[in-house]
């Protein structure tokens, strides 16, 4: 059995962590500030990050084991735990004697120690808990019973830390002769006082002790008129302290118990250490556990305050809706001096593509650029030392170590400016980082020469991409941006900027750039208009370009955003009138189908009758009976078959149950394939099948526009011919067209024309686009890149004036965006 530690073990501790950078103590300590004892304290204060996935495994197990502990109203209580170690070691030493105070304090941890081995195993109408994790943890105590040790213990110590006379029948003893001895003395001695005050020789009418020697206060001038033993004077010698003669013996009797007392309390205590010797290791062991324990239930506590969440490990970075727990415990702290509502600050939700490992967040200052960063640098390290993390899911390399260069690295007592200070530390980082790392960049790039420090930026952002690290950058370089839209593995993304209010938003964006917004924010902030003027004429028409394209870009961003929050609201509206369409669907349906069923019993009772009435108009008796005898037996057999064929049918409406069942669903089309002319019935008008998504669903068209459609919305079927490129230039206008075997086989849709001149990319869609046109292609897609968009604006201006060409688009950004333009050719 491996023997637990009073603090934490990191198994595989993170060659780097920038803790101080990230904040990692500040949060330490507030967590540690959920504990009660100092134990449980300094063992949230010495965790650390590993890097070992079975260690954070248990950790993040055991808290969650916790949590749903304390959801469900249990509760453990850790006052008085602390180190036992040095105690415990003086105690194992033969016939030594720990104080009664120190026996005390010892007693208090194995009390906590025997509670918790009681939770473990709690008798059979106790509340019990499913915690295997901890269960495992606590199990070197089951082997062990407390019990012997606190009967020994319990009841014989006050909280003073003296013994008390149920300690042991024979200290009980003692102290009751003491107390008979003191009432013989006190006794004796008041029979003195009163003789020697009438004669006004004592001081005082009062018995006191001097030396453990009851005495009487005597005048000075007096004091050889009182026979006995002088024991001191006052201070101010005016008064003597006497013990009389006849008390001598009384208190030579009463100091011989005293000592005897004395020797008790010794063997007591000699008892009392000797076992706690003997179970020092478990109770070592005991206090190990506990201690961990209470780092649980202070990290659970942390963790259903802020809604945490486990973090799943695996190859991905995936955090929704995540939030900066300092930041929010600041927010929440502001909000409750001030006696407003608790505030939570914007979730950041950054979701890396699959082979995507750097992300560029640019934007305005103050937009929350260095918070995102921030953010997850922390949380990846609450992560890994098995802490929740505050967010709505969260997906999580294993990180090897983290960097972090954040902040004003400025250092004057080694004489480096704040560049120089960044360069530093960015060259060790870039030796040190590997695949497995986390960096962290805060404006990469800046305080120096922005042309220089934009080609610095752009080099370690590709360092840092070839070594296949994980990094995050914050930046206002054009560059930068430009960079991560031409390299693969690297996503733009950018904080919201509200340009009506000119304020941030706080919102992290993926996938588009942002605008840094510096003059509309020193415009705001109210600065000369002339002065911002005059530096709106500085900037270069390229990058009023970029800078006006980028608010526009996000004006469109933030639009969408507003029209798919009213889509989905329809959506809502629509889906619960839908489920009441379906109840009072369901209720019409049950009554339609009682009447149709009494409209056919109606039916086969006339058919009955008439067949009777038939049978009686037969001449031959003999036939006749026969007849409406076996008539009979058929119509009563077909009425059982029928109710129950009718009763399954209805059922099997009712349910559902044949909606997979061909046979019971003719009005469901069938052999649609890609090519066929459908006709929707939601929209009245016909579609064409582009791809088969699966047996129920299909992708279709209606010129430009691409939408899915599920086979229940398909009302009829045009099955199209499909014709060769030769037959289609025929069909056009008689042309006689010779190609080659590969053209005659397949031409593609897409041409890719990045890094052409503009000129070329002219030529080579020019004879794209007549090919295609031959063909017959309905429509072609044309790649040219994001760049300065001057491929785009030539050849999109190029498009719309061509005589093939019906309609000119842009694809949604996850197919492309700007980086590519669909054309729609004349048929």
């Amino acid at each position: 059995m491996n023997t637990p530690e009073l603090l934490p073990v990191i198994p595989l501790p993170l060659h780097e962590s920038s803790a101080a950078a990230l904040e990692w103590p500040r949060l330490r300590e507030h967590i540690a500030g959920r504990t009660s004892s100092p134990l449980g304290r300094a063992w949230i204060l010495a965790l650390e990050p590993s890097a070992d996935l079975d260690w954070i495994g248990r950790q993040q197990q055991r808290t969650a084991e916790i949590s749903i502990m304390l959801s469900r109203g249990g509760s453990f209580e850790f006052h008085g735990l602390f180190d036992p170690t040095v105690l415990l070691d003086k105690a194992r030493i033969e016939g030594a004697a720990l104080e009664s105070i120190e026996i005390r304090d010892l007693l208090a941890v194995v009390e906590r120690i025997a509670a918790w081995r009681n939770l473990l195993h709690p008798p059979p109408n106790a509340t019990r808990y499913e915690w295997p994790s901890i269960a495992e943890l606590s199990a070197p105590l089951l082997d062990h019973d407390f019990n012997p040790l606190l009967r020994l213990l319990r009841g014989k110590i006050e909280p003073d830390g003296s013994l008390n006379d149920e300690a042991s029948p024979e200290l009980r003893r003692i102290r009751r002769a003491m107390e008979r001895q003191h009432r013989a003395i006190e006794e004796s001695l008041r029979k003195s006082l009163r003789g020697l005050s009438e004669g006004g020789n004592t001081q005082d009418e009062l018995i006191t002790i001097r030396g453990d020697r009851f005495v009487i206060p005597v005048k000075a001038e007096f004091k050889r008129k009182v026979p006995g033993v002088i024991h001191g004077s006052s201070s101010s010698g005016q008064t003597v302290f006497v013990e009389p003669l006849e008390t001598i013996e009384q208190n030579n009797e009463l100091v011989r118990l005293l000592d005897e007392e004395q020797s008790e309390i010794h063997r007591i205590l000699v008892a009392m250490t000797h076992t706690l010797g003997e179970n020092g290791t478990t109770i070592h062991i005991g206090t190990c556990i506990l201690a961990e324990v209470e780092s649980h239930f202070a990290r659970a506590r942390f963790a259903i305050a802020l809604n945490c969440v486990r973090p799943i490990f695996t190859q991905e970075l995936s955090l929704t809706a995540a939030r900066h727990p300092l930041l929010e415990l600041r927010m929440r702290a502001t909000a409750a001096a001030n006696n407003e509502e608790p505030k939570a600050p914007v979730p950041l939700t950054i979701i890396l593509p699959p082979d995507t490992r750097q992300l560029i967040i640019s934007g305005p200052n103050t937009g929350g650029k260095t918070v995102s960063l921030k953010t997850l640098g922390l949380l990846s390290l609450m992560a890994q030392s098995g802490i929740p993390i505050p967010a709505a899911e969260a997906k999580l390399p294993l990180f090897t170590s983290v960097y972090a260069d954040i902040g004003d690295a400025q250092s004057i007592e080694r004489n480096l400016s704040s560049f120089s200070a960044h360069v530093v530390n960015l060259d060790r980082i870039s030796r040190e980082a590997t695949a497995g790392s986390l960096v962290l960049l805060d404006e990469l790039g800046s305080a120096t020469d922005p042309e220089e420090g934009a080609a610095l930026a752009v080099a370690i952002a590709t360092h840092f991409l070839a070594i296949n690290s994980w990094c995050c950058i914050t930046t206002h370089l054009t560059s930068l941006k430009v960079y991560a839209a031409n390299h693969a593995g690297v996503l733009n993304s950018a904080v919201g900027f509200d340009q009506q209010t000119l304020t941030p938003t706080y919102e992290l964006r993926l996938g588009v750039p942002g605008a840094s917004a510096g003059l509309n924010i020193a415009e705001r902030l109210g600065l000369q208009k002339e002065i911002i003027t005059a530096a709106r004429a500085q900037m270069t028409t390229q990058t009023a370009d970029i800078g006006a394209f980028l608010d526009q870009l996000h004006d469109q961003l933030t639009a969408a955003t507003i029209e798919r929050e009213t889509l989905q609201q329809r959506e809502r509206e629509l889906a619960r009138e839908k489920t009441r369409l379906d109840i009072e669907g369901r209720a019409e349906q049950k009554a339609r189908t009682k009447e149709l069923e009494a409209k056919l019993n109606s039916l086969i009772e006339d058919f009955a009758y008439q067949l009777r009435e038939t049978v009686k108009a037969i001449d031959d008796k003999t036939v006749a009976k026969k007849i409406a005898r076996d008539s009979e037996q058929r119509i009563a057999t077909l009425r059982r078959e029928f109710a129950s064929q009718f009763n399954s049918t209805v059922l099997a409406h009712t349910t559902r149950a044949d909606r997979n069942d061909p046979a019971a669903q003719p009005h469901i089309p069938k052999s649609i394939k890609v090519g066929d002319l459908v006709k929707l019935k939601s929209l009245g008008r016909q579609a064409r099948v582009e791809r088969v998504i699966d047996a129920k669903t299909y992708e279709v068209s209606m010129g430009p526009m691409k939408m899915r459609a599920a086979i229940d919305d398909i009302a009829e079927v045009e099955s199209v011919k499909v014709i060769t490129p030769l037959e289609a230039a025929r069909k056009r206008g008689g042309i006689t067209v010779a190609t080659t075997s590969n053209d005659s086989d397949y031409l593609p849709s897409e041409i890719n024309v990045i890094g052409r001149t503009a000129d070329e990319a002219h030529d080579e869609v020019e004879r794209f686009l007549d090919r295609a046109f031959l063909a017959g292609l309905p429509r072609i897609r044309i790649v040219h890149g994001t760049g300065m968009g001057v491929l785009r604006r030539t050849l999109r201006e190029y498009l719309r004036n061509h005589p093939h060409v019906t309609a000119v688009t842009e694809p949604p950004h996850n197919q492309g965006g700007q980086g590519a333009t669909e054309v729609e050719l004349r048929q």
